[in-house]
């Protein structure tokens, strides 16, 4: 291990918590404004908040790094154990628990959001080939079976029909 005092290493894990807690926040907001340009169909909008969201995710992954780097220069494994071992090493107090309670509730937050975002665009995405598949006459989802199991064939749509559908 290295010579690093107990009380260093625990007001650097407090800084990297406080920066990592203060980003899952922003990444948070970020990813309810992307939710409400999804709802909006906001494509320009949309390829902005992409952007941020992902310089946001970049700075979550250094921070995380960082920690990581923390735990082997102490030599801790890089994982959720080392983390706690380092932890009982430089903070038997516990003074941390609180903060590192807030920020993984949060992380939990973004997950969930990110998750609704997906589930909207997956949506979306079925919505629209379903569409063309309709316009196209392949539509799978309505493909019937011979008693071979053999697929009947498709039918094209007939000439002149018109759909209207909004995504």
């Amino acid at each position: 291990m290295t010579a690093m005092e107990p009380q260093t290493c625990l007001t650097q894990l407090a800084r990297m918590l406080a920066d990592e807690t203060n980003l899952l926040g922003l990444l948070a907001r970020q990813l309810q404004h992307e939710h409400e340009l999804l709802v909006a169909n906001d494509v320009e909008g949309l390829e902005q908040a992409a952007d941020a969201r992902q310089n946001s995710v970049a700075s979550l992954a250094r921070v995380d790094q960082e920690r990581r780097s923390l735990c082997r220069m102490l030599g801790y494994s890089a994982d959720h154990l080392g983390l706690g071992a380092m932890l009982k090493w430089c903070d038997p107090a516990a003074t941390l628990a609180t903060a590192h309670a807030a920020a993984s509730r949060q992380a939990q937050l973004c997950r969930e959001q990110n998750d609704r975002n997906g589930a909207l665009v997956n949506a979306r995405l079925n919505r629209l080939s379903g569409m063309l598949d309709m316009m196209n006459g392949s539509n799978a989802g309505s493909r019937t079976y011979e008693s071979r199991g053999t697929a009947r064939g498709t039918v094209a749509p007939p000439a002149g029909r018109m759909v209207s559908v909004s995504a």
